[in-house]
Protein backbone atom coordinates (compact mmCIF):
# COMPACT_ATOMS: atom_id res chain seq x y z
CA UNK A 1 0.00 0.00 0.00
CA UNK A 2 1.22 3.52 -0.82
CA UNK A 3 0.02 6.99 1.20
CA UNK A 4 -0.97 10.15 -1.29
CA UNK A 5 0.28 11.86 1.22
CA UNK A 6 2.49 14.82 0.44
CA UNK A 7 5.52 13.67 2.13
CA UNK A 8 5.40 10.32 0.52
CA UNK A 9 5.02 11.98 -2.92
CA UNK A 10 8.54 14.47 -2.16
CA UNK A 11 10.09 10.98 -0.70
CA UNK A 12 9.34 9.63 -4.11
CA UNK A 13 10.16 12.56 -6.12
CA UNK A 14 13.12 12.51 -4.33
CA UNK A 15 14.39 9.20 -4.88
CA UNK A 16 13.97 9.28 -8.99
CA UNK A 17 15.86 12.52 -8.56
CA UNK A 18 18.26 10.48 -7.17
CA UNK A 19 18.35 8.36 -10.22
CA UNK A 20 18.45 10.84 -12.42
CA UNK A 21 22.25 10.86 -14.14
CA UNK A 22 22.24 14.39 -14.39
CA UNK A 23 22.00 14.78 -10.81
CA UNK A 24 23.82 12.04 -9.86
CA UNK A 25 27.15 13.78 -12.00
CA UNK A 26 26.46 17.13 -9.96
CA UNK A 27 27.74 17.22 -6.46
CA UNK A 28 25.28 20.32 -5.79
CA UNK A 29 22.47 18.61 -6.75
CA UNK A 30 23.29 14.80 -5.05
CA UNK A 31 24.42 16.09 -2.31
CA UNK A 32 20.91 18.52 -1.79
CA UNK A 33 19.00 15.41 -1.42
CA UNK A 34 21.05 13.63 0.99
CA UNK A 35 20.68 13.93 4.83
CA UNK A 36 24.21 14.50 6.60
CA UNK A 37 24.22 11.26 8.75
CA UNK A 38 22.92 9.17 5.64
CA UNK A 39 24.26 5.19 5.62
CA UNK A 40 23.81 3.02 3.13
CA UNK A 41 24.20 -1.01 2.82
CA UNK A 42 24.75 -1.35 -0.89
CA UNK A 43 23.87 -4.11 -3.41
CA UNK A 44 27.61 -4.94 -3.26
CA UNK A 45 27.36 -5.37 0.16
CA UNK A 46 29.43 -2.30 1.05
CA UNK A 47 28.51 -0.40 3.68
CA UNK A 48 28.65 3.62 2.47
CA UNK A 49 28.05 7.21 4.43
CA UNK A 50 27.54 10.47 3.07
CA UNK A 51 30.96 11.17 1.96
CA UNK A 52 32.11 7.80 0.54
CA UNK A 53 28.93 7.79 -1.88
CA UNK A 54 29.79 10.79 -3.21
CA UNK A 55 33.67 10.57 -3.76
CA UNK A 56 32.47 7.17 -5.84
CA UNK A 57 29.50 8.55 -7.61
CA UNK A 58 31.57 11.90 -8.31
CA UNK A 59 35.04 9.81 -9.72
CA UNK A 60 33.14 7.56 -12.22
CA UNK A 61 30.68 9.08 -13.88
CA UNK A 62 28.93 7.17 -16.92
CA UNK A 63 27.26 9.62 -18.77
CA UNK A 64 26.25 7.49 -21.45
CA UNK A 65 24.68 4.26 -19.60
CA UNK A 66 21.19 3.26 -19.92
CA UNK A 67 19.29 5.21 -16.77
CA UNK A 68 18.25 3.06 -14.09
CA UNK A 69 14.80 1.82 -14.29
CA UNK A 70 12.20 1.45 -11.52
CA UNK A 71 9.07 -0.64 -10.45
CA UNK A 72 7.03 -1.11 -7.79
CA UNK A 73 7.44 2.08 -6.21
CA UNK A 74 5.34 2.31 -2.87
CA UNK A 75 5.88 4.86 0.31
CA UNK A 76 4.26 4.58 3.60
CA UNK A 77 4.46 7.73 5.77
CA UNK A 78 5.99 6.67 9.13
CA UNK A 79 5.68 9.96 11.33
CA UNK A 80 5.51 13.38 10.36
CA UNK A 81 9.26 13.24 9.37
CA UNK A 82 9.77 9.96 7.94
CA UNK A 83 8.65 8.08 5.49
CA UNK A 84 9.79 4.74 3.88
CA UNK A 85 9.79 3.50 0.25
CA UNK A 86 10.18 0.25 -1.12
CA UNK A 87 10.83 -0.26 -5.13
CA UNK A 88 13.05 -2.56 -7.47
CA UNK A 89 15.29 -0.84 -9.63
CA UNK A 90 17.11 -2.59 -12.88
CA UNK A 91 20.60 -0.69 -14.07
CA UNK A 92 21.61 -2.37 -17.30
CA UNK A 93 20.57 -5.64 -16.42
CA UNK A 94 21.38 -5.70 -12.65
CA UNK A 95 18.49 -5.83 -10.53
CA UNK A 96 18.21 -4.84 -7.04
CA UNK A 97 15.19 -4.63 -3.96
CA UNK A 98 15.36 -1.23 -2.38
CA UNK A 99 14.42 0.33 0.54
CA UNK A 100 14.92 3.83 1.44
CA UNK A 101 14.05 5.90 4.73
CA UNK A 102 13.65 10.00 3.97
CA UNK A 103 13.78 12.64 6.66
CA UNK A 104 12.12 15.48 6.69
CA UNK A 105 14.55 18.75 7.44
CA UNK A 106 15.12 22.43 7.67
CA UNK A 107 15.69 22.35 3.54
CA UNK A 108 12.93 19.71 2.72
CA UNK A 109 13.35 15.84 2.56
CA UNK A 110 16.43 14.11 2.41
CA UNK A 111 17.41 10.52 2.40
CA UNK A 112 18.91 9.07 5.56
CA UNK A 113 18.85 5.04 4.86
CA UNK A 114 19.13 3.19 1.77
CA UNK A 115 19.79 -0.25 1.47
CA UNK A 116 19.47 -2.77 -1.83
CA UNK A 117 19.64 -6.34 -2.01
CA UNK A 118 20.36 -7.88 -5.53
CA UNK A 119 17.98 -10.69 -6.78
CA UNK A 120 17.60 -12.51 -10.22
CA UNK A 121 14.35 -12.36 -12.43
CA UNK A 122 12.27 -15.31 -11.05
CA UNK A 123 13.66 -15.46 -7.42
Amino acid sequence: MTDRTPAVQAAIEGELRLLDPEVRASPELFGALMHPEFTEFGSSGTRWDRASIMRALMAAPDPGSRPTTTSGMRGVQLADDVVHLTFDTDDNGRRAHRSSLWRRTEDGWRIWFHQATPFTAGS
